[in-house]
């Protein structure tokens, strides 16, 4: 069974890819199916609206099973900032180090005590017209006074889980294991395998 993947994200891409597998079905990234997928404007509030959005207009586009996620790290400390706004934080074309830097610099007099933050995963899966499941999966933390660690991507670099490491000094499969969308996935997993079973 193949699912498009509703994502131009290559890391993005793998990581749903290394949850799907066991499950036999294939992610395939819309390139892979042959068609463009055109970025969404992401208009919703929330993250499961964003991913509502993304999911619908790749399972209109291809008629097949389409998976998106919507994520972004909220900060207690900035009112739930970035947010949904996650991605476009620092401008249009911004690089996850401008995104950082600016984040780091609306933090720069916080105190470690007030720095607490939570990422977000919303996932939505289209089946078919018919059948939807959506789940959301969240992971806390705190913000790092500086980046830490070059493995995986977006804020991970400062984002510090247990107090410990940051997402990005973890292996991917540390980091599966409680990360939002790995808690999103873990949900999905078990949502589709009973749809599975029930068809």
């Amino acid at each position: 069974m193949k699912f498009i993947i509703a994502t131009n994200n290559p890391k993005k891409l793998k990581e749903l890819e290394r949850i799907l597998n066991p499950l036999g079905i294939k992610a395939v990234s819309a390139k892979d199916a042959g068609v463009k997928l055109d970025e969404v404007e992401e208009t919703g509030k929330t993250f499961a609206e964003n991913a509502f959005l993304k999911a619908d207009a790749a399972f209109k586009l291809t008629g097949m099973p389409s998976i998106a996620d919507d994520s972004g790290l909220s900060v207690d400390a900035l009112d739930g900032r970035p947010g949904v706004y996650s991605a476009r934080y620092a401008g249009e074309n911004a690089t996850d180090e401008d995104r950082i830097n600016k984040l780091l610099f609306e933090m720069k007099n916080v105190p470690k005590e007030k720095r607490n933050a939570h990422f977000t995963s919303s996932i939505c899966c289209i089946i078919s017209g018919k059948k939807k499941i959506a789940v959301e999966g969240i992971c806390n933390g705190t913000i790092a006074f500086e980046p830490a660690g070059d493995g995986n991507f977006g804020y991970d670099p400062v984002f510090v889980y247990n107090n410990n490491k940051t997402f990005a000094q973890m292996t991917t499969e540390e980091k599966d294991k409680v990360s939002h969308r790995g808690n999103a996935l873990r949900m999905l997993k078990t949502e589709l395998k009973r749809y599975l079973e029930d068809n």
